[in-house]
């Protein structure tokens, strides 16, 4: 499961720079968005593996996670779980202060950017540690089971 907790990143994102000013991937011309790490979605999902992508956000929501909502069904084609968390729903949840992944029972990777969205020093943490991932999961759980789904999410 892959936690997403901040309302802007990497600001400097061609593709993100190229929304700002209008360009939208068009569904049905999957080669124009397609990329590589939709290949390995749809090659991890095709094995069975679920994949599950929480967006934690603040509403309005802003421009960056905007552009996230506009492409994210990219990630449901290729198989992603994807679900919305408005910051509202969420005020009684203790959830961890960094993005990251838990990969299993074991295996927590965490995200480090700065105020601005952008990475930081480490950049990514691995830590493989079970006591760690339990509690991730933990606040993961608590908080998927609140969040929208995408296809039922309308950003205010």
């Amino acid at each position: 499961m892959h936690l997403e907790m901040r309302d802007s990143y990497m600001r400097d994102d061609p593709e993100f720079i190229r929304w700002r000013e209008g360009h939208r991937y068009d569904p049905a011309d999957r080669e124009s968005w397609w990329r590589s790490w939709l290949d390995v979605v749809a090659e991890t999902t095709g094995r069975g593996v679920v994949m599950r992508r929480l967006r934690v956000v603040s509403e309005p929501l802003s421009d960056y996670v905007r552009y996230e909502y506009d492409g994210t069904f990219t990630n449901v084609a290729a198989g992603e779980d994807v679900r919305w968390l408005p910051r509202s729903r969420a005020r009684d949840l203790l959830l961890p202060t960094l993005d990251g992944w838990v990969m299993d029972e074991e295996t927590v990777i965490l995200h480090h950017f700065s105020g601005e969205g952008q990475w930081t020093g480490p950049r990514m943490e691995v830590h493989h540690d079970p006591a760690l991932a339990a509690q991730y999961v933990r606040a993961y759980e608590a908080a998927w089971e609140r969040a929208i789904p995408h296809a039922e999410y309308r950003p205010s």
